[in-house]
This record gives structure tokens, C-alpha cells and sequence, in this order.
């Protein structure tokens, strides 16, 4: 039986087309411009309750945009993209999206995103978050990308199923947050898997 052909890795270092576009939105890097706009949201305890972070004063958004402004360009196995969001039509910034490189050599990627809740229940969490996807599987060559989440985050959990994405694991208790412990559950889609949605309905 033949062996399954490896895509070609990109060379490195590797910077998006920036901006990435999708239907409705544009991917672009942060810049220190962004703050007010980031700190809207992640001031907030209800974005915060399930990450591992915040709420942040306006010191730790500072930081913050200082850390994502930097991360525009993967170099090696670790390194991380982060994407402004932007609503194409009004210039809305609503929200942020990540991309981690978890390993060149066995072809694995992760995403993570943010929102304000003010932008809810137009999709464009999962926009964005099919944009990442389509890098990480046809840019970059990846065979798995998979997504963390707090067990209580339903809301995220149905963005990842949405996108198509496989639940593959319930972690008990393994993580103490917010002075409770919490589930971690693991979403996951293969090269595979996301050639055979494409087929099938092409941009989803």
C-alpha cells in the first residue's frame, strides 16, 4: 500500500498574506492601536470566566497587545499567529483569534478565539475560525489541528462543532480555575476530514 504523500512544509520563516479575508471579515495583525478595542473585551469577567486569564485592567491589555502585536510570523514548532478581527464593512474590530504551530515535525496546529459579547450571534467566531483551519490544512500543511476549551464553555464548544470538528477527549478536573475545579475537552480535525468537507460544501 502506498504511503499517504506529505505536503510540502512551507519555508521558513512563514508570514500570511496579510490580511487573510473571508466572506464578511478580515484577519490582520494587532497592532498597539488596538487596544481600546481589546480591552473592551477582555476587561470583561463574563469573556474571562472560562480562559485562563484575565480580566485585565488596562495594564494587563497593554501587555497583552504588546505580546499579540509580536506574533506575526512562525519561525519554529511553539510559535504563534494572532489575528485582529475585523468586520470588513464597518471597521469594527470584534474580536481576536490564535494560532499556535504545536509541532513542524508531526504537522499539528491549534486555534483559540476571543470575542466581545456584543458582536454574538453573527458567526464570526466560526468565520474566523475556518480561516484558521483552511492556514493550518492548506498553507502550512498540517495534519492535525485540534482545540481546548473549559468543559462548562458550551458556547465554544458549539463553534467547534460547527466548524466540523471531532470531540475526542473529557478531561476530569484537570485544571483549577477560578478557585474551582474544571474539565478540559478536546476538539480535533484531521487533513482528511477537512478535504472531505471542502468537498462537500466547499467553505465550510
Amino acid at each position: 500500500m502506498p504511503k499517504p504523500s506529505v505536503p510540502v512544509r512551507p519555508p521558513l520563516p512563514y508570514t500570511p498574506d496579510y490580511p487573510i479575508r473571508t466572506a464578511r471579515l478580515d484577519l490582520r495583525p494587532v497592532t498597539h492601536d488596538d487596544l481600546a478595542a481589546i480591552h473592551a473585551y477582555q476587561r470583561l469577567p463574563e469573556v474571562c470566566r472560562y480562559l485562563y486569564w484575565g480580566p485585565f485592567d488596562e495594564a494587563g491589555s497593554r501587555a497583552s497587545v504588546a505580546a499579540k502585536a509580536a506574533r506575526t510570523t512562525l519561525r519554529a514548532s511553539g510559535d504563534v499567529l494572532q489575528f485582529a478581527v475585523v468586520v470588513r464593512a464597518s471597521g469594527i474590530l470584534v474580536g481576536d483569534v490564535t494560532f499556535v504551530w504545536k509541532s513542524r515535525e508531526h504537522r499539528q496546529g491549534g486555534i483559540g478565539y476571543v470575542f466581545h459579547p456584543d458582536h454574538a450571534g453573527h458567526g464570526y467566531a466560526t468565520e474566523a475560525s475556518r480561516a484558521l483551519l483552511r492556514l493550518g490544512f492548506e498553507e502550512l500543511g498540517l495534519h492535525r489541528v485540534q482545540a481546548e476549551l473549559d468543559g462548562r464553555n458550551t458556547a465554544s464548544a458549539r463553534v467547534l462543532e460547527r466548524l466540523g470538528m471531532r470531540r475526542e477527549g473529557h478531561l476530569r478536573e484537570n485544571e483549577f480555575l477560578d478557585g474551582e475545579w474544571a474539565d478540559e475537552v478536546v476538539y480535533a480535525m484531521l487533513a482528511r476530514e477537512w478535504r472531505a468537507r471542502q468537498q462537500a460544501a466547499p467553505g465550510q
